[in-house]
């Protein structure tokens, strides 16, 4: 709320509590987008005025102050009459003061804050890509978080859980795309950083059905060359490494 507090004991002659309320009125008005810079003050056009009139003390101003009474009050203004020296009329100032408070805030209650809603990005895991190796001629690497997490799981001195990754990789449809790819039986397949030879469970044009866990056809390969032996193969081709060297 706006409190306009006047003087009417001046002894300026150009001024009076009208004159001086219409001038804070105007300045107001003038410089009220500076004002409410925060829109959630609203207008100060809408906020509730009351008129103070002050040094009731001294005789001429308290016959001006009952003066000008009624024309603030024409305007909707309540209008208390008070002096700072004596104390005169604060306590009702007072308690009028609070009351016009309440109601403006039982008017207008605040906004309830917005709560910041997060919602996360889902992840699509179900993809995945099967590409040429560009090192490795008749083979492919294949890229994707489900699969290269699995690998990263999965214990290769353990054949059940060697079939249960053939299983896995079958269901999200890698070995269909090998096939789809023109991969070949014992071509070299890449997932992360495991490599091995590829022995297809189907038949070109055939959907994969997964065989259970522990019966990977693959299993039954004792000549297998393992991850190691591959990276060291590869070493050889750069000219990185020798044929004698230790692996």
């Amino acid at each position: 709320m706006l409190a306009h507090v006047v003087d009417c004991a001046t002894l300026d002659p150009g001024r009076d509590p009208i004159s001086d309320v219409d001038a804070l009125e105007a300045e107001l008005a003038a410089y009220q987008p500076a004002l409410t810079g925060d829109s959630s003050l609203g207008e100060l056009s809408e906020r509730p005025r009351i008129v103070i009139l002050n040094k009731a003390d001294v005789p001429e101003a308290a016959e001006l102050a009952e003066f000008v009474t009624p024309e603030f009050e024409a305007r909707g203004w309540p209008v208390f009459t008070i002096s700072a020296v004596s104390r005169e009329g604060l306590r009702p100032l007072t308690f009028a003061l609070a009351k016009m408070v309440d109601e403006y805030r039982v008017a207008h209650p605040p906004a309830a804050p917005k709560r910041p809603v997060i919602r996360p990005v889902a992840r699509n895991e179900d993809g995945f890509s099967v590409v040429a190796d560009p090192d490795e001629p008749g083979g492919f690497i294949v890229r994707g978080t489900r699969p290269e997490r699995w690998i990263r799981q999965t214990a290769f001195d353990n054949d059940e859980a060697v079939g249960y990754l053939a299983d896995r990789l079958a269901r999200l449809g890698v070995e269909n795309e090998l096939v789809k790819q023109g991969a070949q039986p014992g071509c070299h397949v890449t997932i992360g950083d495991v490599s091995f030879e590829w022995e297809p469970q189907t038949h070109a044009g055939v959907d994969v059905v997964p065989t259970g866990r522990g019966t990977d056809s693959r299993l039954d390969q004792t000549d297998r060359v393992g991850a190691s032996e591959r990276r060291h193969a590869k070493k050889v081709r750069r000219g990185l490494a020798t044929d004698d060297d230790e692996f």
